[in-house]
């Protein structure tokens, strides 16, 4: 009986979503009908019964059905097909987060405290006997900062998004209108919203170039961040009464400033995206301004202001009569023409009204801020504070968070370009003629060499090549955009591939070479940028406590960091040690490289004051560090948190996330409310010994199996090139930067990106969860004797370890949205037969390993057992996507046979494409 009433009691809770899908979905098959006629929407019913029938019911006949359905449609009813199922999955993903707004509003009107929400976890830093003027101290030195990141697998057009969002927004409406009228009429815009939907192009005719990647960025802090993140604040504030709220929370950003491996980033996209963040933030404050003006209309002879407040009103060129006796109004007029005049100053744009002609521009918002803060000080000196909180205080906090600069950019290259740069001006200034060839020691001793030096390299005159120029334009125009847009603009400037101290001294001389960093090494030098190491691989991972150590042991160094801000900034990266070596390694190798790394920071924070800021590389699939951010934070070791958090957001995750106000505010919440919780909750106490030797044993048994699958197996790159759409993804415009490092078929030069974007198309999604299954094996049968023994330790582990208890979470995730019968028919792909079914074979039983090894320790033999939303929507989701799976295997077989011209071909190649988003969108976090 009790199951009876769960069941009944989730269906209850269940019944708002399952509503909006069949409203959305019929309004789309009425639009279909309309569209493309009775024939075409008959034929996708038919397609969705039978794959309901199938994927629900397990009715092998239909499976058969379906099959030769699909087969056999014409390629105009083919794209038709995809496209109806595409948009259902969209549709789906705005019902889901409509139904997911919904229960959260539901438990907080109850009472009910969410997990990973800002109440709950300091509920329970209040029943720790944490102070509320502890949690505000800890926040005053915090720094919270997710990092937009474009990279290749952003599919979603802009237009798209936008309508979408437009959707989300009318079928939220539609909870609140009290007549059927009111509903008939809003479901009237619902549909004239899908019909557009309908008639637009889903894919992009041209690829991406870095300034649409800057505007699809900009479009997320118009939908969400500007207003939502001084609202976030505004909760922090009324659940810490009586203590000032440092600003703690900024937002990242890598677009425009990301050159690793993008030719197409280059002094002239940073100056770009500086400009437009600069513009973005700019017009709101524009907005925000004037419908203050509208809202403080308060009169001087009805309240007295302050005495500031009449300065700031008499400094206004406001001399219009109606208006004399409006010090707030005439003032505000006043700020309006100020910020109008620095939009001018920093973009060259215009502001759109203009009571009074744009003038005097603000030289930082810093005195932007001051004149707010004058309006609120005067509006509580007559009993007005009631006005600041609808629109003063969110204006005064965005301007605190956003400045004149919207969000800071991060520079990145890859330490061979940096190498390739520093070469040139040594052999040209006749200082070493061959750089590259030396050892190590020698590099760095010439390195310092140069440091002490008050010189710069170059040569007046002389020439240099491309390369050369091209990159240190870009510091010389850091340099300016620094003193244009202020501190917080630029900060960080990350190496990729750092495999040794050289390739941070070498960032350190092109700093100075264009005046990032000033005075020498040896006599108080300072730097304008923090020098990020980004270490990626395994084998970087390992070295990276060292590298460091070396680092600051070189003579100067301490100096310059205490003098430039005391703070480092080191990245780890998720996706390429993912792909060297396995998921489990990976995340083993960032834990044992976390701990070593916060040892070696702590000496130098006691003893020199330096603070250790790790920075996440996480991409959205697990095979790349993605998974629930909340989890992942509280996985962290002990120590390494400590209020400083930065972590990068990036391909189909940012649209999930950020899209919608209410859930990007869910989420902003929840880096906050993990980040206090790993600081002030989190056990000092390393994991046990049992543990950690473990987890070492795991990984390495987890290493060779992954790596004797993807690297060992003769044919498997072969394999994957034919059993994956890596090929077509490669033709999609749906990124600025090239798939691959270089032009080879090789896994090794192949990035992450695509890599993890592929196996997750065809539902394989390997790189998650491979090498898992095999190490536990591994581990159990090593000692027969102690097989009971072994397993409950890691029964242990997951019940009481943190990082292994996310790390199984996230594999059941990954499990539970892989699909082998649907990987199956991406094998007939592959021409050789024989590799096709051997790899296929060797994939199939490293899974089932992987799933067997996930219930033998966790105790639950279905998935997803202890995640019941993302099961309910696997439920609701999957049967809509695998036709396109099914569609996606076809197409990609007619275009592998099809010679360049054949007619149809650009037909079927759009299909495909379209399949492509319509998978990434319903799967969510393929990024």
């Amino acid at each position: 009986m009790p199951r009876a009433n769960s069941a009944h009691d989730a269906a209850e809770k269940n019944r708002p979503l399952v509503d909006d899908i069949r409203l959305l979905g019929r309004i789309l098959g009425d639009v279909i009908r309309e569209q493309e006629g009775k024939d075409a929407f008959e034929l996708i019913e038919r397609v969705r019964k039978l794959s309901v029938a199938y994927r629900l019911k397990s009715d092998a006949q239909a499976g058969r059905a379906l099959d030769r359905l699909l087969k056999n449609l014409s390629g105009d009813q083919t794209v038709s097909v995809i496209r109806a199922f595409s948009y259902f999955s969209h549709l789906a993903n705005i019902a889901e987060d409509r139904h997911h707004v919904r229960r959260r509003d539901h438990h907080e009107r109850q009472g009910h405290l969410q997990e990973g929400s800002l109440a709950m976890s300091l509920e329970r830093l209040a029943d720790a006997g944490i102070r509320a003027d502890e949690i505000a101290r800890t926040l005053a030195h915090a720094y919270i900062s997710p990092v937009l990141t474009a990279h290749p697998t952003e599919v979603q057009r802009k237009s798209i998004l936008d309508a979408e969002r437009a959707i989300a927004e009318l079928l939220e409406r539609r909870e609140s209108l009290p007549t059927q009228r009111d509903l008939t009429e809003n479901e009237a815009l619902i549909r004239a919203r899908i019909t557009q939907l309908w008639q637009t192009r889903m894919l992009r005719t041209a690829k991406l170039s870095v300034s649409d990647e800057i505007e699809n960025a900009l479009s997320y802090y118009h939908a969400t961040f500007l207003r939502q993140i001084p609202r976030l604040y505004r909760e922090v504030e009324a659940a810490l009464p009586g203590h000032a709220i440092e600003t703690f929370f900024r937002m990242g950003n890598w677009i425009g400033g990301d050159r690793d491996g993008n030719p197409f980033v280059t002094a002239d996209t940073l100056r770009m995206a500086l400009a437009r963040q600069a513009e973005t933030v700019l017009r709101f404050y524009l907005t925000e301004v004037h419908e203050l003006g509208a809202e403080l209309s308060i009169s001087a002879t009805l309240a007295p202001v302050s005495a500031e407040m009449r300065t700031l009103a008499e400094a206004s060129p406001d001399r219009n009569a109606h208006r004399q006796d409006e010090p707030y109004r005439r003032a505000l007029i006043g700020v309006y023409a100020r910020l109008a005049a620095t939009l001018h100053d920093f973009t060259g744009t215009e502001a759109l009204r203009h009571a009074v002609a744009p003038q005097n521009p603000y030289r930082a918002a810093s005195e932007f801020l001051a004149d707010l803060r004058v309006i609120e000080a005067s509006l509580a000196t007559h009993s007005a504070q009631a006005l600041a909180g609808p629109r003063l205080q969110p204006l005064m906090r965005a301007v605190q968070v956003f400045g004149f600069h919207l969000a800071t950019v991060d520079l990145r290259q890859s330490s061979d370009k940096h190498e390739a740069v520093v070469a040139e001006l040594l052999k040209v200034a006749k200082v070493e003629p061959d750089y590259s060839a030396l050892a190590e020691a020698q590099r760095r001793e010439l390195l310092l060499r140069m440091l002490d030096d008050a010189r710069p390299l170059r040569v007046h005159g002389a020439h240099y090549s491309e390369h050369a120029v091209s990159e240190l334009t870009i510091f010389e125009t850091a340099l300016a955009m620094l003193s244009r847009y202020g501190r917080d603009a630029l900060r960080h400037y990350i190496i990729s591939h750092t495999e040794d101290v050289s390739d941070l001294l070498e960032v350190m001389l092109l700093l100075k070479e264009v005046g990032l960093l000033r005075g020498t090494l040896d006599d108080a030098a300072v730097s304008d940028l923090i020098v990020v190491p980004l270490f990626e691989t395994i084998e970087d991972l390992r070295n990276a406590a060292p590298i460091m150590r070396a680092f600051y042991e070189l003579p100067g160094v301490v100096g310059l960091m205490t003098r430039s801000g005391a703070e480092q900034d080191i990245m780890l990266g998720y996706s390429d040690s993912n792909k060297d070596g396995s998921s489990f390694t990976s995340n083993w190798e960032l834990y044992r490289a976390e701990i070593a790394l916060v040892e070696l920071f702590g000496a130098l924070g006691r003893e020199h004051g330096i603070t250790l800021r790790l920075f996440h590389g996480r991409g959205g699939t697990v095979g790349r560090g993605g998974g629930p951010s909340f989890q992942a934070i509280l996985a962290q070791p002990p120590g390494t948190v400590n209020g400083q958090i930065r972590l990068t957001e990036q391909g189909e995750v940012i649209a999930s996330k950020y899209s919608h106000p209410e859930i990007g505010r869910r989420n902003l919440e929840t880096l906050v409310a993990a980040t206090l919780e790993a600081t002030l909750l989190h056990p000092t106490k390393s994991a046990p010994k049992s543990f950690l030797d473990a987890a070492a044993a795991l990984s390495d048994a987890s290493y060779k199996a992954y790596r004797k699958l993807v690297y060992g197996t003769p044919g498997f790159t072969d394999y994957f090139f034919s059993a994956t759409p890596i090929r077509e993804i490669a033709e999609l415009n749906i990124g600025s930067r090239p798939a691959s490092r270089k032009a080879t078929r090789a896994i090794e030069d192949l990035r992450a990106i695509p890599w993890g974007f592929s196996w997750g198309q065809c539902r394989v999604a390997l790189p998650g969860w491979c090498g898992f299954g095999s190490a536990v094996a591994a581990y159990l049968s090593a000692e027969p004797k102690q097989r009971k023994e072994r397993l409950a330790l890691l029964q242990r582990m997951h019940k009481q370890w943190p990082f292994f208890r996310t790390l199984l979470s996230n594999l059941d995730m990954v499990i539970a949205k892989s699909d082998l019968a649907i990987a199956a028919r991406y094998v007939e792909l592959v021409e050789d037969k024989r590799l096709g079914k051997k790899i296929f074979g060797l994939i199939r039983d490293e899974w089932h390993a992987t799933n067997e090894a996930l219930s033998l320790i966790t105790g639950e033999r279905q998935r997803l057992a202890s995640n019941p939303s993302l099961a309910r929507s696997i439920e609701h989701r999957f049967p809509y996507l695998d036709p396109l799976n099914h569609l996606q295997v076809e197409l990609m077989r007619r275009h592998r046979q099809q010679r360049d011209g054949s007619p149809g071909g650009e037909r079927v190649k759009r299909g495909i494409h379209i399949s492509i988003n319509g998978l990434a969108a319903g799967l969510r976090n393929t990024g």
